[in-house]
């Protein structure tokens, strides 16, 4: 004669908090997308012109959206000339092939935030 236990319903769940509203950011993909492509051929590019593999690369910074908010083509090549300083091969290929690959890109603006 065993004796029956009778079974207890489970606890209830935790109460759930309350959010005010919940924030997504939505980011232009396309436009990243390029970015991105772009950055890398960057990368490969100057890892060429250093004669190194990218963790052995010098410090160089090139700015892309600092490069689309330049008044002019000239004072692009003036800050990838400063930037290049260091560089002991030619850069004025590698300076026209990026100034032809950012014509038409954007500067990437703050994302873009919308409320759910």
């Amino acid at each position: 004669m065993g004796v029956q236990r009778q079974q207890q319903p489970p606890p209830p769940p935790p109460p759930r908090r309350q959010h005010q509203g919940k924030v997504t950011v939505k980011y232009d993909r396309k436009e990243l997308r390029k970015r991105l492509v772009l950055e890398e051929w960057i990368v490969e590019q100057l890892s060429e012109l250093y004669g190194c593999e990218e963790e052995e690369m010098p410090e160089v910074e090139i700015d892309i959206d600092d490069l689309l908010e330049a008044s002019s083509e000239e004072e692009r090549i003036l800050k990838l000339q400063e930037s290049l300083v260091d560089c002991y091969k030619p850069t004025e290929e590698f300076i026209n092939q990026l100034l032809s690959r950012i014509r038409g890109m954007r500067k990437l603006s703050p994302p873009q935030r919308k409320d759910i």
